[in-house]
């Protein structure tokens, strides 16, 4: 049989090249970002641009009662996508409709709309959910902390997930509304501005407000009886600070320390630039845990911090840290140096200012300090592994590697560093390599082999090599302690790495 060749119009051409191939079909969204510590840390598929947090928390009983709201952007065609979160859910609703979910792994909530999520499609997600955070054990801990009038939650690497869904990693910073109601005779401390407050039936509603991108373990919430303080930055901003009516010899060291937030912050704003957020203070609850953590515009301090006395530098730590690891935060979780490495040398050149112990001094008293076959120098900064995440290696060592930086670039070119670093990448993701690339670009110096040396090396740097970069020549004697106490390893799983006699 003959077949007729049919040659289509310029009309049916047309037709023919405009309508597609059968499109792929919709797919699941990764139950993780993928980060090399934590693989199921985070989500694939979508962003998340605001999270509004409606509860309602009982300290009698520990019971957290709440409503989340994502703003949610699809990043592909999703056919089903998780939240990271450990509570019970009662339902969820995307975009307004019933969506089915279960639960897959430690604490992956599986969410199938009723229909597919294209690719660039915002939605509203709502979870309505239930529990008592502090019975929520993951490899038998428990990030919220109850208190004796009420309950606490800020840790790291992971605190989210006891009392929101969220997409779990600093890569996917958002916006966020905290409106807590809680018992009359209690209060409600979260980040941000309080943008009102108000009493009804026995129960008082508390709305805090957070305008700028916040990564979900800086998010905080404490609920308890707490002396509250108010004032305002040399900028107008609204500082508040709130301390436990019940922390007893600690309660005047901690205010003479955390009241100095202002001064402090000033101080920080002439090195790392203008402070980055619309709100500040800091709280300290009656917890038993040591350290303290960098919750955005609202840092926590364990009581503990405050126990020999008044402590300012573990206020600038945290506070640095406004700068380097909540506006710029880590990339992954491995770049944890671009956050601790920084906040620590933050006290070493408070120490300098204060006259205290140069941070010279400082690099070269743990150089020569710490011998050569102490586990301290098998820690690398630059890549510590999970398990030395929050290692004093980090802190400590990291913090020479900045000194180190500074005496082979000159100072002029390290202070522009050291600003710049936090503008140019306002609100934004950095990795160890991305800060090496931007020094050597600021500085005009290859600088791998000092990264090497002092991140990347499982082993003390030869005293030639230190020489090489200005570390190791003060005399001995120096005593870090005038650096004021270090910052405390802070995590969920409260990994106790050896602080070379530092105070605890």
């Amino acid at each position: 049989m003959r077949h007729r060749l049919i040659v289509p119009s310029a009309a049916a051409a047309f037709l023919m090249l405009a309508v597609p191939a059968s499109a792929a079909e919709p797919t699941p969204g990764a139950p993780g970002l993928g980060d090399s510590y934590y693989p199921e840390a985070g989500n694939g598929g979508y962003t998340v641009s605001h999270y509004d947090l409606r509860l309602a928390y009982q300290p009698k009983t520990d019971r957290l009662d709440g409503t989340a709201t994502l703003i949610t952007t699809a990043t592909q065609d999703l056919s089903r996508f998780n939240l990271d979160f450990l509570l019970d859910v009662k339902d969820v609703l995307v975009d307004g409709k019933k969506a089915f979910f279960t639960r897959t792994g430690t604490h992956e909530l599986e969410i199938t709309p009723a229909s597919p999520l294209l690719k660039g499609k915002q939605v509203s997600v709502v979870v309505r959910y239930t529990g008592i955070p502090s019975q929520v054990k993951v490899d038998g801990s428990s990030s919220w902390q109850r208190t004796p009038d009420g309950g606490v939650i800020a840790n790291e690497p992971e605190s989210a997930a006891w009392w929101f869904p969220s997409n779990d990693h600093p890569r996917d910073k958002a916006t966020f509304d905290v409106s807590v109601s809680v018992p009359d005779d209690v209060q409600a401390i979260s980040n941000g501005v309080l943008a009102s407050k108000y009493s009804k039936l026995g129960w008082t509603r508390y709305n805090w407000r957070s305008t700028k991108p916040q990564a979900t373990y800086l998010a905080t919430l404490a609920v308890g009886k707490f002396d509250i303080t108010t004032g305002t930055t040399s900028n107008g901003l609204p500082i508040v600070n709130a301390y436990s009516k019940d922390l007893g010899d600690n309660l005047d060291s901690a205010k003479a320390s955390v009241e100095r937030t202002n001064e402090i912050l000033d101080w920080e704003s002439s090195i790392f630039g203008p402070y980055p957020f619309t709100a500040a203070g800091g709280y300290v609850p009656n917890v038993p845990t040591h350290y303290a953590l960098e919750t955005q515009t609202r840092p926590f301090y364990s009581p503990a911090q405050f126990a020999d006395g008044a402590n300012p530098s573990v206020v600038v730590h945290e506070l640095a840290h406004q700068w380097y690891g909540d506006s710029v935060s880590v990339k992954n979780w491995r770049d944890i140096w671009v956050n601790e490495g920084f906040a620590s040398y933050a006290q070493w050149l408070w120490s300098e200012k204060e006259k205290e112990g140069t941070a010279q001094q400082l690099a070269d008293y743990i150089y020569t300090s710490i011998p050569a076959d102490n586990a301290f120098w098998t820690v690398k900064p630059g890549d510590p592994g999970p398990e030395n995440q929050f290692h004093a290696a980090v802190y400590n060592r990291g913090a020479i590697a900045i000194q180190a930086l500074r005496n082979t670039v000159g100072d002029k070119a390290f202070f522009e560093i050291l600003k710049k670093w936090p503008t140019v990448n306002k609100y934004g993701n950095g990795s160890v390599q991305d800060f090496q690339a931007f020094a050597e670009k600021v500085s005009g110096r290859k600088l791998q082999k000092l990264f090497d040396t002092w991140l990347f090396t499982t082993s003390k740097p030869s005293a030639a090599d230190a020489a090489s970069y200005g570390i190791g020549k003060a005399p001995a004697g120096a005593s870090l302690r005038a650096a004021g106490k270090p910052a405390q390893p802070k995590s969920w799983k409260q990994i106790q790495s050896a602080q070379l006699g530092h105070e605890h």
